[in-house]
Order: structure tokens, then C-alpha cells, then sequence
């Protein structure tokens, strides 16, 4: 566990990860932060929704989108428990956002320290600043647990 609290938005991201293991998907959760005031929040649902795309970040941005009236999302910071996947990288350059913060990097699957490394490209529409590491440890726990329990 971290040796100072979280930010809320990060706790928040946490709490949505918990309800999509509840939910039976894998435990990511996504927030999106606009002047301090938490305007979205999702957590992984491709099992629910028969949807590969519907991963915690393209929710919550779908549902940011939807509450500010616009596909830009000028000025908000995406708060999310795994490093983005590709598919996930390119929303959030296509949104616009301005700062994204993440739990646990994901040498596997993501595309922005790892990967793809998809805002390092000449083609990314944007960049947002990015800060990693924040609830790593709990995040990380989250997932471990999450896959022990299915082999």
C-alpha cells in the first residue's frame, strides 16, 4: 500500500476497478477530472457489453464527452489503474486530454511506456503529459489477484 494517501481521483479510479472484478471483468477503472470536479467514471465492461472497446478510459471519455457537450476534452486529466493499451493511447489523444495519470505500468499491453509507445509517434495528434506510478502498488495487487483466482 502507498505510504501517503491517494489523490481522490486515483481512489476513485481504485473503486471502480473493485466493481468491475465484481462485475467479473478484468479490474480497470478510469476517471476523468475537469477543474477538480470528477466528471466521468468507468470501469472495464468488454464481458458485460460484448464490446472489446469497452475498456474503463474509452467509457469514461465517452461519458466526459457526452457531460461537456463535446468531443474534445480540452483542460481534463484521465486518472486510470493500468497503463493505456493502444486502442486506449489513440482516445485519449483524439480527446484531447491534457494530463493522463496512471496506476501500474503494463509491459504487456501498454502502449505508452511500453509498446507502441504511441505519443512518442510523429502521427499523435496530441500528447498529454503523463505521470505513471501513482497506486501502483494497489493497482498491481488488484490485477494479480484478479488472474491468480482464474488459473
Amino acid at each position: 500500500m502507498s505510504r501517503w494517501p491517494l489523490p481522490e481521483p486515483m481512489q476513485l479510479a481504485l473503486a471502480e476497478a473493485r466493481a468491475g472484478e465484481s462485475a467479473g471483468e478484468v479490474p480497470i477503472g478510469a476517471v476523468v477530472v475537469k477543474d477538480g470536479t470528477v466528471i466521468a467514471a468507468a470501469h472495464n465492461q468488454p464481458r458485460t457489453l460484448h464490446d472489446p472497446t469497452a475498456h474503463a478510459e474509452v467509457l469514461a471519455i465517452r461519458a466526459a464527452t457526452a457531460a461537456l457537450g463535446n468531443e474534445r476534452l480540452d483542460g481534463c486529466e484521465l486518472w486510470v489503474t493500468l497503463e493505456p493499451c493502444a486502442m486506449c493511447a489513440g482516445a485519449i489523444s483524439h480527446a484531447r486530454i491534457a494530463r493522463l495519470y496512471y496506476a501500474a505500468g503494463d509491459p504487456k499491453g501498454g502502449a505508452v511506456e511500453h509498446g507502441a509507445r504511441v505519443f512518442e509517434h510523429d502521427q499523435a495528434l496530441h500528447r498529454p503529459e503523463v505521470y505513471a506510478g501513482m497506486g501502483e502498488d494497489e493497482a498491481a495487487a488488484l490485477l494479480r489477484g484478479f488472474f491468480q483466482d482464474r488459473r
